[in-house]
C-alpha cells in the first residue's frame, strides 16, 4: 500500500513538473488547453438555426406572444382592445404602453399618490393595479380632466393658489381632489387633509392645495 502511494505522489509531482513547464513555453498548461479546445468545439457544433434564433431573440417574442392577454379598456372615453402581459401594471400600460405621461411613477408602491387615476369613477392607485383585473373599466387620467382647451375647474384652483412647486405630485393630487369632493370628504380643513393623506407633496403645498379643494367644493363646479 505504501509503495503504490510513493508512486501516486511520484507521477502527480512529475505532471505538476510537466504543466509548469509547459506554461513556461507556451503560457498556457495542458488543463487550460483542454477548457479552451472544449468552448471552441461547443461553439462550432452550435446549429446555425440556433444562433441566429439567439440573435433574433425570437425566444423572448414567443413568449410575449403566448403570455400576453386580451385587454378591452376605456381610457378618457377612448376604447383599446390590447393585449397585455399579466404582470403589467395599469401604470405602466398608461404610461410605457399608450404614452398617457400625466399619471407619473413616484414610489411605485401605493404610498405616494403620484399615480392616481380614477377607475369607474373611483380613485385608485394605478401601480397597485394589475391591467387586466381593469378589463372592460372607464378608466380616467389626468389627460382626460380638461374639455379639450378648457381646464378643469380643480386644475384652475391649483393654478390659481399655487397648489405645486415642482409639480411632479399634481397629477395625482389633482385626481385624488377631484374624488375627494365626489366623495363628500372635502367638509372642512381637516376632513381635506384627512382623506388627502394618500397623496405626499415633498414640496409642502399642502396649504395651498387645500384652499383649492375648498374653492373648487364652495364653486360646485366638480
Amino acid at each position: 500500500m505504501l509503495v503504490v502511494k510513493t508512486e501516486i505522489n511520484t507521477f502527480m509531482k512529475e505532471n505538476e513538473s510537466r504543466e509548469k513547464e509547459e506554461m513556461e513555453l507556451t503560457g498556457n498548461s495542458r488543463r487550460d488547453f483542454l477548457k479552451k479546445s472544449s468552448l471552441i468545439t461547443a461553439v462550432a457544433l452550435t446549429p446555425v438555426a440556433a444562433v441566429k434564433a439567439s440573435e433574433l431573440r425570437l425566444d423572448e417574442r414567443l413568449s410575449d406572444a403566448i403570455e400576453q392577454m386580451p385587454l378591452n379598456i376605456e381610457i378618457n372615453g377612448k376604447t383599446y382592445n390590447l393585449k397585455v402581459e399579466p404582470r403589467t401594471t395599469l401604470l405602466d400600460l398608461l404610461r410605457e404602453k399608450l404614452n398617457l405621461t400625466g399619471t407619473k411613477k413616484g414610489c411605485d408602491q401605493g404610498q405616494c399618490g403620484a399615480c392616481t387615476v380614477h377607475i369607474d369613477g373611483v380613485r385608485a392607485n394605478s401601480c397597485l393595479q394589475l391591467a387586466i383585473m381593469n378589463d372592460g373599466a372607464k378608466i380616467t387620467t389626468i389627460e382626460g380632466l380638461a374639455k379639450g382647451d378648457e381646464l378643469h375647474p380643480m386644475q384652475e384652483a391649483f393654478i390659481k393658489h399655487d397648489g405645486f412647486q415642482c409639480g411632479y405630485c399634481t397629477p395625482g393630487q389633482i385626481m385624488s381632489a377631484v374624488a375627494c369632493i365626489h366623495e363628500g370628504h372635502a367638509n372642512s380643513e381637516t376632513e381635506i387633509r384627512e382623506f388627502m393623506s394618500g397623496n405626499i407633496c415633498r414640496c409642502g403645498a399642502y396649504a395651498n392645495i387645500v384652499n383649492a379643494i375648498k374653492e373648487v367644493k364652495a364653486g360646485g363646479n366638480v
